[in-house]
């Protein structure tokens, strides 16, 4: 419950299980509460055809709207029999919820005190998607949170920066590989069902850093924009996201199609810039598809 240093200067923060569990658990967290509102209920499945064909794709799939009339109602309770959301009740869960989190991380910070001779830091971190997407009242949980522990003095919320600051001393560890994924480790994102990705990764980052430090003077515009597009697609090949469902089993297809694109733009980009013949219109089709980080500057790749 302190910040660590690792030897090559980078300040670590270990997460606390105990709000993880309060907040993100499926079985007891705050967001399985009956009266918030029911992610999987959808008027795109409940209405009629005829009702919402206008709002969805032009095929008739049905899709969700993210208009949402039910609450949770009960954790075995069956999506067809979910009771009609009320909003007022689900801020006052809300409001309780806030409530409990604040008194138990007094507590909790009253048990640590006991056993550590400096002021513990509880480390809380978060999907952003939870908040407002999974769990619909989840920014009316923050803002009544931080507006019911700004009362106390005894718990304070400061950023990991302000928590670095006010440390004088860290202790020295190499931390083993972890991650918030099932099992505390990288399994979720390599194993049988998605090795096969990192070779290729791999291999145009590789290709990237050479590229950038080759190319980390080059003025002509044309050739920049091909090295900060290839930029883009290798940031975007590497996300995370893919192997993660090519591991849950949603939406496999999908996945193993966007790693196999933006791989196959990155090689396409390169062709062209490496022999001095750069299609600007397929560039340019490229950057309207993938236009994700417009300020990149492909030198941050260069190793030197």
């Amino acid at each position: 419950y302190r910040p660590v240093i690792t030897p090559n200067g980078v300040h670590v923060f270990g997460r606390d299980p105990e709000s993880s569990e309060q907040i993100w658990s499926a079985f007891s967290g705050y967001p399985g509460d009956p009266r918030y509102r029911e992610f999987y209920r959808d008027i795109g499945f409940d209405r009629e055809l005829s009702y919402i064909r206008p709002y969805i794709d032009p095929s008739g799939v049905r899709v969700n709207t993210g208009i949402k009339y039910h609450r949770i109602t009960g954790r075995n309770v069956p999506l067809e029999k979910k009771d009609i959301y009320n909003r007022v009740r689900a801020l006052e869960a809300v409001k309780e919820h806030a409530k409990d989190f604040v008194a138990k991380k007094m507590r909790q910070v009253d048990r640590l005190l006991a056993m550590m001779e400096e002021a513990p830091v509880i480390v809380a971190p978060f999907d952003s998607e939870l908040f407002g997407h999974w769990w619909y009242e989840g920014p009316d949980f923050l803002e009544a949170f931080f507006r019911e522990i700004a009362n106390e003095n005894f718990v304070k919320p400061v950023t990991a920066s302000d928590a670095i600051a006010k440390c004088d001393s860290f202790q020295i560890l190499s931390p083993a590989a972890s991650s918030w994924g099932a099992g505390g480790y990288n399994d979720v994102w390599i194993n049988g069902k998605n090795d096969w990705i990192y070779p290729h990764t791999h291999e145009i980052l590789e290709r990237m850093i050479s590229l950038a430090s080759n190319f980390k003077n080059e003025s002509d515009t044309l050739k920049i924009r091909a090295l900060n597009q290839m930029a883009r697609e290798l940031l975007l090949a590497q996300s995370s996201d893919w192997a993660f469902i090519m591991t849950t089993g949603t939406s496999v297809g999908y996945a193993v199609n966007r790693i196999n694109t933006h791989v196959k733009r990155f090689l396409e980009l390169e062709r062209g810039l490496l022999v001095d013949n750069i299609d600007e219109k397929y560039l340019q089709a490229v950057e309207r598809v993938d236009s994700i980080f417009p300020e990149i500057d492909f030198r941050v790749f260069s190793e030197a």
